[in-house]
């Protein structure tokens, strides 16, 4: 791994999403990432999304890529011994217990930081580590909720939907990576660790743009618009003759003046109703409209050869089999491939995001299986003998 995190240590402590995606964007730049998992389950996320007949997930081999799976039971005292060793050696500790259960077990920040003053721990959660509901189960769904983005999400006369992603959880890893890597940077001058303190409502609020000052300030509360942004014109999802559904942005006025153009009708850019960002915005409806039927007599390939003729922006509306067959996700080599032991066969998953041009990201290894890399974690990072990791096997202090 050639990575920009290379050298970095990561012990990840959790389950489910939000903590173990942040692991994985951090194993994708480099950092070495050891997972703690119960014996004999392990993360719930091995069973979870779509499966293969024997039940193994299609969703591992990609979200714990690059990662050393170590199963611990840390509902022993030699367990969590094990784990404080690991962390002593590591720059980072990731995780996403309910807040207070790691300081229960001696594993808090403060416990670790007197022998590692160098570790900075980041914590996942769905409310934060402080505040009245900090130790309240929270999931994203929760996040989402409470933090305004499904009250803006769907259509006006509907009750609020969500994404068909877990978006919250996603949001807070990638607030929990930023942080890190910020609290990694400081720690060079300072040669001190710290505590990054991540909650999930609280990473998707950060999304919220100004809904907070356009209700504190201009009375107004954001609501469900569908698949629009009210006043902002053309920039909507318009039909085509086959069936197919095309986004198109037009609503600067140098591309909505091309638009016409490609429409052949030139004249709608001087027209009072259309003349101007304002303007439009005032007549949405019924430009929306007015373009939803003209794009409605193209096929879909003939009309993005027109957009792109025009310097039009667009983009279809993507299902898996369109990435799969898009010259541009092609050419970027935006989707790998790598053969996975335990589902036998080659898996599909994103390559790693963003693109650097000289420490690439790199995946070296899709999900491992269950406790795959106990021994080997255990003597080359934590110090154990072989003959202790065996007596440990033995009780079942580890698997």
């Amino acid at each position: 791994m050639s990575g920009p995190l290379t050298g970095i240590r990561v012990l990840e402590l959790g389950s489910f999403i939000a903590g173990p995606f942040a692991g994985q964007l951090l194993g994708d730049y480099g950092a070495e990432v050891i997972k703690i998992e119960p014996p004999k389950v392990g993360d719930p996320m091995r069973k979870w999304g779509h499966c293969d007949p024997n039940g193994h997930s299609y969703w591992w081999p990609a979200i714990a890529r690059n990662k050393h799976s170590v199963a611990i039971n840390l509902r022993s005292d030699e367990g969590r011994e094990i784990v404080r060793r690991l962390a002593l050696q590591s720059d980072v500790v990731l995780e996403n217990f309910t807040p207070g259960r790691l300081s229960e077990w001696q594993l808090g920040y403060s416990d670790l930081a007197k022998e590692n003053p160098g570790l900075i721990m980041t914590h996942v959660s769905g409310f934060g580590q402080t505040g009245p509901r900090a130790t309240d189960p929270g999931f994203g769904s929760i996040g989402e909720a409470m933090g305004g983005i499904r009250h803006t999400t769907g259509w006006p006369d509907r009750q609020s939907t969500r994404a068909g992603i877990s978006l919250g959880d996603a949001i807070a890893s990638l607030f929990a990576v930023i942080g890190t890597m910020a609290a990694l940077n400081e720690r060079q001058s300072s040669g001190k660790g710290q505590e990054v303190d991540v909650a999930i409502y609280e990473a998707v609020f950060a999304l919220m743009e100004s809904t907070i000052a356009d209700f504190e300030l201009g009375g107004h509360i954001r609501g469900r618009t569908g698949s629009i942004l009210p006043g902002v014109a053309p920039s909507n999802v318009y039909p085509t003759a086959d069936g197919a559904n095309v986004l198109i942005a037009g609503n600067a006025d140098a591309i909505f003046r091309r638009i016409c153009e490609a429409m052949q009708q030139p004249a709608l850019a001087d027209d009072p109703r259309y003349v101007d960002h304002e303007h439009r915005g005032t007549n949405q409806e019924e430009l929306d409209d007015l373009i939803g039927a003209w794009t409605a007599t193209f096929l879909v390939d003939d009309l993005e050869a027109l957009l792109d003729s025009h310097a039009i922006p667009y983009g279809r509306i993507f299902t898996a089999p369109d990435m799969l067959s898009d010259p541009q996700f092609a050419a970027r080599k935006l989707i790998k491939r790598y053969e996975d032991e335990v589902l036998g066969q080659e898996v599909p998953m994103a390559a790693p995001v963003p693109m650097f041009s000289r420490t690439p990201g790199a995946i070296a290894s899709t999900g491992p299986e269950l406790g795959q890399h106990t021994e080997q974690v255990l003597q080359e990072v934590a110090g154990y003998s072989g003959e202790q990791i065996e007596d440990m096997r033995e009780r079942k202090v580890i698997s």
